[in-house]
């Protein structure tokens, strides 16, 4: 869009996804304008998919310091038991002739006791490899050799084996020694002119450094697990609205997020369970024992989470143990809440009567049994108010109006108080016997 003469794509990366890689690699190959990958600032690397990439471009360079390589597949290559195709250190039969090349693959395939998907991906990720090479007139043999057997080369052995074509301090040189070279690009032909072309940055957009923070597998697992607590929160108290709402949101980013990396879905599950655990033990106090099932279950589906061996995705042990921490804490809390209810006196109920305090209404007790029959004390009904509440009392002691009272049982919808306090023994009514 700029009319720009070439396009440097800087690169220092450990790999990435397969399907990221070739969508990069389709847009290089298509693109109208030259595009020169330059393996910069000293120090960085194009490991894995970056070297595919290198392969790909018009013009490859590399900053001194720097390296490429190690282009196994990772899910199947270099942590295995042994490299497809044996020892590495084995000489291999060279040649361009379509025999030689043939005894060379055939070398290197894998034994017929490994997986048929394993050879499938080598013979795939060579003949990938093998084809950008010979597009652009690079070393296709050494290309195979950093598939197979995970090689690697500095800058200075990368020129020497025609692996890029340059070595330069910084875009401003890679542009001056680029100085009329020419490239075959869909457009056609197109003969550099850059000894003083401007440098032009492009910085990633807004969205690009969005989606490349959230896509960091540790940023993930901290969504998803903020998620799950967030509603958790907002379900135990309704009507916070603020952890229900930021809940929903870093829950639905932290799975947009979890499409984005290579997941193992057993991994996922684990998470999941656990935090499920988690959240139950609050609803279903077990002291412990769903809170510690979830601890396990989440640490061990952290450590599965990311299905991939490429340097840099895989999910650290501190993150792990912080948020396996703050799950303890999370079921120590809630233990010690549940702990503290059972020991609580009971606020509702019948039982929340007994003990409790009232006053007496009115003056207009009268005896349920006549003042000193025989065998029996006197008895009283009213009414009374206990808790805010206007209640019938029955007692075995005289009350008067104002007179404070307290629960000693109760009896359908009648209670039993006794005074807090003696008081003197009402009048008797002329004519009553003595």
């Amino acid at each position: 869009r700029e009319h720009a003469p070439l396009a440097i794509l800087q690169l220092d990366t450990p790999g990435g996804l397969d399907t990221s890689m070739r969508q990069i690699i389709k847009a290089i190959l298509g693109s109208p304008v030259p595009v020169a990958a330059f393996v910069a600032p000293g120090g960085a690397r194009a490991a894995s998919a970056g070297t595919y990439i290198v392969y790909a471009s018009h013009f490859a360079a590399m900053a001194p310091g720097t390296n490429l390589g190690a282009a196994s597949p990772v899910q199947f290559g270099i942590g295995g038991a042994a490299p497809p195709g044996g020892n590495p250190a084995a000489p291999r039969p060279t040649g361009a002739s379509g025999a030689s090349e043939a005894s060379a693959t055939a070398a290197a395939l894998p034994t017929d006791t490994q997986s048929t998907e394993i050879r499938k991906a080598m013979q795939d990720a060579s003949a990938y490899i093998r084809g950008l090479a010979q597009l652009r007139g690079r070393n296709a043999e050494w290309a195979e050799r950093a598939v197979r057997e995970a090689v690697s080369l500095s800058a200075n052995e990368a020129r020497a084996q025609h692996v890029v074509d340059l070595i330069a301090q910084d875009p401003a040189d890679l542009a001056r020694q680029l100085d009329g070279h020419g490239a075959t690009t869909p457009a056609g032909t197109v003969r550099l002119a850059t000894a003083h072309a401007p440098l032009v940055v492009v910085e990633p957009d807004w969205r690009s450094r969005f989606l490349a923070i959230i896509a960091d597998p540790n940023v993930a697992l901290i969504l998803l697990t903020i998620g799950i607590y967030g509603l958790f929160f907002e379900f135990a108290n309704p009507g916070f609205v603020l952890p229900g709402v930021a809940g929903t949101i870093c829950l639905l980013v932290g799975l947009f997020a979890m499409q984005l990396l290579p997941i193992s879905y057993a991994g996922l599950g684990l998470v999941l369970l656990g935090l499920g655990c988690l959240v139950a033990e609050a609803f279903l106090p077990t002291f412990g024992v769903l809170g510690f099932g979830g601890i396990v279950s989440f640490t061990i589906g952290a450590l599965m989470l990311i299905d991939t061996d490429v340097p840099g995705y895989g999910i650290p042990w501190p993150v792990i143990a912080s948020l396996a921490l703050g799950g303890g804490l999370f079921v120590a809390g809630v233990s010690s809440v549940a702990l503290r209810a059972r020991r609580r006196p009971v606020v509702t109920g019948a039982e929340a009567m007994l003990g409790s305090v009232g006053e007496v209404l009115d003056d207009g007790l009268h005896p349920d049994q006549p003042h000193g029959a025989a065998g029996t004390a006197p008895s009283a009904a009213g009414w009374a108010r206990v808790h805010g509440e206007r209640w019938r009392v029955a007692s075995s002691a005289p009350l008067a109006a104002g007179c404070r009272v307290r629960v000693t049982g109760r009896q359908g919808l009648t209670l039993t108080v006794a005074p807090l306090y003696d008081m003197p023994a009402p009048p008797h009514h002329q004519g009553e016997p003595s």
